[in-house]
């Protein structure tokens, strides 16, 4: 199987890689390298059957592949607020050169899409029928509307153009090569305890997110792109339904370092969703797929990239 993956030298992109190069794939990575990494993929560059192309998405390319992983797009508020237009661009153009491509060859495309396309929800947990409560005008909006025309995309081609498509809606995802300083709230707060600084918590720290180890999350992206049965086109969330509060997310840390965190409160950013927590239902169902890292193992292994990165 011959697979490209776009964003392959970011965060997911380079562990999906990895995993495919694993299981047998010729890997094509393809990325811009604004948010991803050479460090990312260099373990994986002297291997004959990965090629590293360094094009950005929203750009055409044509290619001959099997299958098509759209992971390309900045996924972090501060990097995809930097420039709202080229996140727009990259999640809409993308898409389109994407699927033109596919379509092309005949390959079958997954998009990752996202659980901000839910925005601030009023519906909890999230379900894949869920419309969400996004504000279209926000400083996020960029790339909530983004993901949401992607997936628009996918679809219409699915059903005008016949091309084989599946949409995954990533919930907060950690672990190994997160990037220091990309705003997550993992990265932020692994970073802060290890250099003993204060933890920076955003309003009260009631709010909520289920975050799910990267290994997990991997293992969804191949279960949903190997499954032919029925609903294999419908949205499918991936993340780990178990629920964490800012504050106690801070509290599993400090056990994982073994200190007591000081906590610094800033104020709550613009349209930041009080409560996010998937529905995984739908894969559990389908694809047969649970989530098996809890939080204080995913952390320990998190904790323990960043001490080298770091050199602390």
């Amino acid at each position: 199987m011959r697979t490209l993956v776009t964003g392959g030298a970011g965060f997911l992109g380079s562990h999906l890689c990895e995993r495919l190069l694993n299981d047998g794939h010729e890997v094509i990575a393809l990325d811009n390298l604004f948010t991803g990494s050479r460090k990312n993929i260099a373990h994986l560059l002297e291997r004959p059957e990965f090629e590293f192309i360094r094009h950005d998405v929203v750009q055409p390319i044509l290619l001959e592949v099997d299958w098509i992983f759209n992971l390309a797009c900045p996924a972090s508020p501060i990097h995809y607020q930097h420039n709202p237009v080229k996140t727009v661009k990259t999640s809409v153009m993308g898409a389109l050169n994407v699927l033109g491509l596919a379509k092309r060859i005949n390959a079958r495309v997954l998009q990752a899409s996202t659980s901000e396309i839910y925005g601030d929800p009023e519906v909890h947990p999230q379900r894949e029928d869920y419309w969400g409560n996004v504000n279209t005008l926000g400083p996020r909006s960029c790339y909530d509307e983004g993901k949401r025309v992607a997936e628009t995309l996918m679809m219409n081609y699915h059903i005008q153009n016949d091309v084989d498509v599946r949409i995954v809606r990533i919930f907060n995802t950690y672990g190994p090569r997160m990037a220091v300083g990309d705003g997550r709230v993992i990265s932020n707060f692994v970073c802060s305890a290890l250099r003993n600084e204060p933890v920076t918590i955003y309003g009260d720290g009631v709010q909520t997110r289920s975050f799910c180890y990267v290994s997990d999350l991997i293992d969804g992206f191949i279960k949903l792109m190997t499954y032919e049965g029925e609903g294999c086109c419908d949205p499918v969330n991936i993340g780990n339904p178990d629920e964490y509060s800012i504050k106690s997310l801070v509290d599993c840390l400090g056990d994982v370092v073994g200190k007591k965190l000081i906590v610094e409160n800033h104020p709550l950013p613009q349209d930041d969703p009080k409560r996010r927590c998937p529905d995984i239902s739908r894969a559990k169902s389908l694809l047969g797929w649970s989530p098996t890292i809890k939080l204080p193992e995913g952390l320990g292994k998190t904790v323990d990239f960043f001490r080298e990165l770091l050199n602390v």
